[in-house]
């Protein structure tokens, strides 16, 4: 009999802790990285968490608004805050005084302390969940900088701080009410959250050292050591470990060899790359579960290592003309498309100019991602109504998913956040947005906010199911781009608005979930969670948008390639360039019947069927291999391509292979221990040697570099030139 799930508004059950002492975690990942038991007592919401939490938080999302308009550009990282943050945390422990202070009867009596005892994991995971979900530059700044300079539209303070907060915190809204699909469920693991928990318990939750061993802390901190002072090597003295394509330094004007063998701009066939940032760029290998490396690295070499180069070296919808992985669109002459070739005056298509021109090339690896997408927005909706249908109309019944964990078990010790909290935040961020584009008269109708939230509302779920289980989850860049450039063709401001609110609310929303599911872990109470998210976030908008402000304000040539300070805005070019190619020449013109890429279309039919024969192959044989085949995975997980490049997924599957399999299989109780204070280690030490060398060598005066041929080799190739295989005729490839 399904029973009743209790976890609505504020009720707290009652419940026989002591007899789960030995019960653990389901699944071997969880029980290597997450405590199995808590202490209710524990202080949360203390002061100094407050204090500590929104000095880093706001200092953080300040420095990387900055960064978001420099290139080359470090980011301040939320593990980057929650290792600095321990340390301070402790010292306030030490000399904050431990009095308790009472308010007056007139205030409620409360009672405080701004001591109240030794800094803990609880206050430590709040700091760290504050800056998960506010320290990044909000996505909606690209479209107010792009608007601002490249459409001439003048915007003030108050637009864009209520523009960036209804773009923030609709997908908060969003991500609670999906709670009992996406946290309380066991099975929704979340393996980002893994590395975390393992590195908070490191900190906090000392082990013994055994004879013979080392504990989990120094362990860490010699790794940690060590990738700090490794990274000096390839990031700085001998660049070439980085971009190790060796094959294309012995045969550096071999087209074919480069494109396949290269590092900078191939396919990476190399695999060898001794620089932790490559190798963990889409996530660190030693988190994502080995069956999700599996589908990720079959789906890697299926279209890029085979798909692609039949494509490319064939000459199909005229690749060979271009790179063979580039994120830069390209006209018919062999250049980089120039948008403002195609606008008028007021920035409005010209279609006459268009076609006197160039129709819009993309680059193979672009063109597969393209249909990738594709095929991926139909099959992640039916793969979720056929494998997960089930449990949403459980949890839509409120009926219980799945038995409750250990972990779901303990968090009902804590009153949960009511969900109209969170319907309210939903609804009223929403009519916030409609309040902006009426308001500042954007020319964005309102129905059209209606369907631009309305997709991160449906792919949310599918998003998140992916996301919990492989540590990858889905973007709406394709669809936020399509729809508004289909249905409101010519504008380009509509067109980003449109697109920075879809696509924020579902990143923001898989960001908040998974947050609440690392609170879950901590058993840190839901309400302070809600808070800590809410304010954090809140907060950190009106100051990111300040600091916009005053750059643009002060900083002279910003956003100009002869900016001496590099502050050239690499992302808003990107961004300007989609919103001139989607809402100004629009998808019909690129994708429309008739078109070069009209083919690709055909990938939404394939997508929707693709999934009905793996799941009828393991309705009729459950016990087949076939039920841990899941198709969106193999489609999503490769969609970093571009900008990504082919050693960002071979390096990784390399180590992955090591790691996830070979040591888990025979080690695995050196793996319980120590692989995800590896992954921890690495990451925090590269990106903490990275941020010191951007500080200390490329920043000032301009940056002091080594000029030797082991930063230099690599550069004279064909893969680092971005070399094509075949010549553009004179006069252009030919119009059919």
């Amino acid at each position: 009999m399904l029973e009743q799930d209790s976890r609505d508004g504020s009720i707290k059950m009652e419940f026989d802790f002591d007899a789960v002492n030995e019960e653990d975690s389901p699944f071997p990942e969880v029980r290597a990285s997450v405590s199995n038991i808590d202490d209710p007592e524990m202080p949360a919401m203390t002061l100094r968490m407050w204090l500590l939490g929104l000095v880093l938080c706001m200092t953080a999302s300040a420095m990387n608004v900055f960064f978001n308009f420099r290139q080359p550009a470090p980011s301040v990282s939320p593990l980057a805050l929650l290792l600095v943050c321990y340390p301070i945390g402790k010292f306030l422990a030490f000399v904050l005084p431990i009095t308790t202070y009472r308010l007056p009867r007139y205030l409620g009596s409360y009672e405080f302390s701004l001591n109240p005892g030794p800094w803990n994991i609880k206050e430590h995971v709040l700091v760290y969940i504050m800056a998960n979900v506010a320290i990044g530059a909000p996505y909606a700044i690209n479209a107010i900088v792009v608007i601002q300079l490249n459409y001439g539209v003048q915007v003030d303070y108050w637009f864009s701080v209520l523009l960036v907060v209804a773009t923030q915190l609709t997908g908060f809204g969003l991500a609670g009410i999906c709670r009992r699909f996406l946290v309380w469920p066991a099975s929704m693991v979340w393996p980002q959250n893994l590395v975390t928990c393992t590195l908070l318990n490191t900190l906090h939750a000392e082990d013994d050292e055994e004879p013979g061993s080392i504990t989990r802390y120094r362990y860490f901190l010699l790794v940690f050591g060590g990738a700090f002072f490794f990274y000096f090597i390839p990031g700085y003295l001998f660049s070439a470990l980085s971009v190790f394509s060796w094959m294309c330094w012995i045969l550096p004007d071999n087209i074919p060899v480069n494109q396949l063998f290269g590092v900078e701009s191939g396919l990476g066939m190399t695999i060898v790359t001794f620089d932790w940032s490559q190798i963990s760029w889409i996530g660190s290998p030693l988190m994502f579960p080995w069956w999700a490396e599996v589908h990720i690295f079959f789906g890697f070499v299926l279209f890029f290592w085979i798909v692609t180069p039949i494509l490319y070296y064939t000459n199909t919808w005229d690749l060979a003309y271009f790179p063979l992985n580039d994120s830069n669109p390209y006209d018919r002459y062999g250049n980089v498309y120039n948008v403002s070739a195609v606008l008028d005056a007021s920035n409005r298509f010209n279609l006459t100019a268009y076609e006197n021109y160039s129709p819009l090339y993309l680059p193979a690896t672009y063109a597969i991602t393209y249909m990738l997408a594709f095929g991926l927005s139909t099959c992640v909706l039916v793969h979720t109504v056929l494998y997960h249908g089930r449990s949403l109309l459980n949890g839509m019944k409120k009926i219980r998913v799945e038995q409750d964990d250990i972990h779901a078990k303990l968090m009902r010790n804590y009153p949960e956040v009511p969900d109209w909290w969170y319907l309210v935040c939903f609804f009223g961020f929403f009519l916030l947005m409609v309040v902006v584009v009426e308001v500042w008269h954007t020319s964005v109708p309102v129905w059209a906010l209606v369907l631009s939230v309305a997709l991160p509302t449906l792919y949310v779920l599918p998003s998140g199911f992916i996301y919990a289980m492989t540590g990858q989850g889905i973007t709406l860049n394709l669809l936020a781009q399509i729809i508004p450039g289909t249905l409101m063709a010519g504008d380009p401001v509509a067109n980003m608005i449109f697109k920075a609110y879809s696509v924020q609310t579902l990143s923001e929303a898989t960001s908040f979930v998974q947050d609440l599911k690392l609170g879950h872990y901590i058993k840190v109470p839901p309400r302070a969670t809600f808070l800590v998210q809410f304010v954090g976030t809140l907060l950190a908008s009106f100051i990111q948008i300040g600091v916009k402000q005053w750059m643009f304000d002060n900083i002279p040539d910003i956003c100009t390639p002869q900016q001496p300070s590099l502050l050239t805005c690499p992302h808003n070019q990107v961004y300007y360039t989609a919103s001139a190619v989607w809402g100004i020449i629009g998808p019909t013109r690129q994708f429309g019947k008739g078109t070069l890429y009209y083919p690709e279309l055909y990938a939404i039919i394939v997508g929707a069927f693709l999934p009905v024969p793996f799941w009828l192959w393991q309705r009729r044989y459950p016990n087949s291999w076939v039920r841990f085949v899941s198709t969106p995975v193999v489609l999503n997980g490769v969609s970093y391509i571009p900008p990504a490049a082919g050693i960002n997924y071979s390096a990784w599957f390399a180590v992955g292979f090591v790691f996830q399999y070979l040591i888990r299989k025979w080690n695995f109780a050196w793996w319980s221990k120590f692989n995800y204070v590896t992954s921890a280690a690495l990451d925090s030490g590269t990106a903490l040697s990275l941020i010191i060398i951007f500080f200390t060598l490329d920043f000032p005066k301009g940056g002091l570099y080594i000029n030797w041929w082991g930063n230099t080799v690599y550069t004279k190739t064909a893969d680092w030139n971005r070399l094509s295989l075949k010549v553009i005729p004179s006069g252009g490839i030919p119009l059919d």
